[in-house]
């Protein structure tokens, strides 16, 4: 008896333990997201460019000449470049159109680089389809060049008309290049001589803030990372980082953080769109929904006379009223602390549609009992 009870206690600590691991191992986790998307570092962005170009070898689908002078005296300008003087003669072509070229630079782009940029017309011209970008110098923000496009032209769309009808799908008026643009100007900026990083947070927010600096400094083992606002983390480059901040980068932006948000109910009135946070709660309220609707329907009825009569085929008005007061609707009750979930089933259990959603949203919001913030788009 004493050699078999430590097995039975044994097997019996193994058995709780094994079940532990189970039952561990089934716990849902937490929703982790990586710093890498939850913020950027400051100073690596895009840089917005833009030139105005001229798009030629359109089928008579371009700007009208005289109706567009800038078009006009784009033309008149880039044939005098090329040696071709037309001061005073008259010009009918709808075969160019003058175009707006937009596109962005992204960070560390060196010379020679290839990137996309958009074409969109600036005058009347109907179709963009088949057309060549001629040289566009795009510029940044302080009017320097750092790219220069040209190339065929691509749209996603089509336009098609003949003497009484006309079919358009699409923006056929705007247009993209891949890589149809060369960098040729690089934007400096020196990371390795960088002695602190700014994170820059795209949804700000202090918990979510301070949970990353939390998370950074127990990564290095130190107070390196500091949350200076809801929007910034400050991180003090540790003396092991100094001239590979890549490999910085890259730690950093791996940890897992669980971000935290405010409250939030965004409605957009215009398409009857309705996003609701998970963290919206609702104190105890009663919801009532009806409206009084009267359907007025009119079908008229012709009246032949009988046969061999003087009388007269006459139409006489049927009219149909229906009046919809809304009594199926009835008062419900909302308990207090409900969930995200447990308010949408609630109200689709009165056959809430999203337009009145919205209303009923707004109501229990004036009525202080919806914890959060409704944004309207």
């Amino acid at each position: 008896m004493t050699t078999r009870i430590p097995g039975l206690r044994l097997a019996h600590l193994l058995a709780i333990a094994l079940a532990t691991l189970v039952l561990g191992g089934a716990a849902p986790a937490s929703a982790l997201s990586r710093v890498k998307d939850l913020a950027s570092i400051e100073g690596v962005r895009q840089n917005q460019l833009v030139g105005y170009g001229i798009v030629v070898g359109l089928n008579g689908t371009g700007d009208t000449l005289n109706n567009i002078p800038f078009t006009k005296q784009s033309l008149q300008a880039m044939l005098e470049r090329l040696g071709v003087n037309t001061r005073g003669a008259t010009m009918r072509t709808q075969n160019l159109a003058a175009v707006m070229v937009t596109a962005n630079l992204p960070p560390f782009s060196t010379q020679g680089t290839r990137i996309d940029v958009t074409v969109s017309s600036l005058g009347d011209a109907k179709s963009l389809q088949g057309g060549t970008l001629l040289v566009t110098p795009l510029l940044g923000a302080d009017g320097e060049v750092y790219a220069l496009a040209q190339g065929s032209v691509a749209i996603a769309g089509f336009s098609a008309e003949g003497d009484a009808a006309k079919v358009t799908r699409g923006v056929p008026t705007n247009a993209r290049i891949s890589n149809g643009a060369n960098v040729e100007r690089e934007i400096a900026f020196k990371l390795n001589d960088a002695r602190s990083l700014r994170l820059s947070l795209r949804n700000p927010d202090f918990t979510t803030s301070k949970r990353i600096a939390a998370a950074i400094n127990d990564f290095m083992g130190g107070d390196t990372a500091e949350p200076t606002d809801p929007a910034t983390v400050t991180l003090q480059i540790p003396a092991r980082y100094h001239g590979n901040m890549i490999r910085l980068v890259t730690e950093v932006e791996q940890l897992k953080v669980e971000p935290d948000q405010t409250a939030k109910v965004v409605v957009d009135e215009r398409s009857g769109i309705i996003v609701m946070g998970r963290d919206v709660r609702v104190s105890t309220v009663a919801i009532a929904q009806g409206n009084l609707t009267v359907t007025i329907t009119e079908q008229p009825q012709v009246s032949q006379p009988n046969p061999l009569s003087n009388g007269q085929t006459v139409v006489v008005p049927r009219t149909g009223v229906k009046v919809d007061t809304g009594d199926g609707n009835k008062l419900a009750l909302v308990k207090e602390g409900v969930t995200l979930r447990e308010l949408v089933d609630g109200l689709n259990a009165l056959g809430v549609g999203p337009r009145d959603l919205i209303s009923i949203l707004q109501a229990i919001k004036a009525a202080g009992a919806l914890q959060a913030d409704i944004e309207l788009m």
